[in-house]
């Protein structure tokens, strides 16, 4: 027992002085380390995450059941939802069932402004190519959003005076 103890202590003593190291290797690289660790999450990389279970209270218009479950990712700011009715989404489309997305916002639309996206597709947090813009006529609502390649999508959603980010992935189709 008192040999465990002992290990305890200098492997606790190894962890304070390894993490001092690192303060101190940071302050000496001035302000820009700082920076890096506020990175804006426009940078930050790509990480869907689609959940399979019971929907928001709040995203729950218009479904029967008290308590309806399917795929669906939140955006970053929790501001909208994606319910995924084509789960997983392809590139391109399947001829079987479709990209469909019901968007679904947290506070209610202005009627009349679109839901605006730009889809950026990333490796890590490295862009690859140029992004491309969709638009759901009539704000938040029914969709079908194709994007041009398979891989892993930040989308940047702008409708009635609101922003959120989604990343999405779109799995290839063979």
């Amino acid at each position: 027992m008192h040999r465990l103890r002992s290990c305890s202590r200098v492997l606790s003593g190894c962890a304070a002085l390894l993490a001092a190291a690192g303060l101190a290797s940071l302050a000496a690289l001035g302000p820009a380390a700082g920076a890096v660790a506020s990175t804006p999450s426009s940078t930050s990389v790509c990480q869907p995450q689609v959940t399979i279970g019971v929907l928001p209270v709040w995203a729950r218009a218009g479904f029967s059941g008290t308590a309806p479950r399917m795929a669906y990712s939140l955006g970053r700011d929790g501001k909208i939802a994606a319910l995924l009715w084509g789960n997983p989404l392809l590139s391109p489309p399947a001829k079987t069932h479709r990209n469909k997305i019901l968007w679904v916002s947290r506070e209610p639309a202005v009627a009349g402004s679109d839901l605006q996206i730009s889809a950026q597709r990333l490796n890590g947090s490295s862009p690859l190519g140029a992004p491309v813009a969709r638009r759901v006529t009539g704000g938040p609502g029914p969709s079908i959003i194709n994007l041009p390649a398979a891989g892993c999508w930040r989308l940047r959603l702008q409708w009635s005076g609101r922003t959120d980010t989604i990343d999405l992935r779109y799995s290839a189709n063979r």
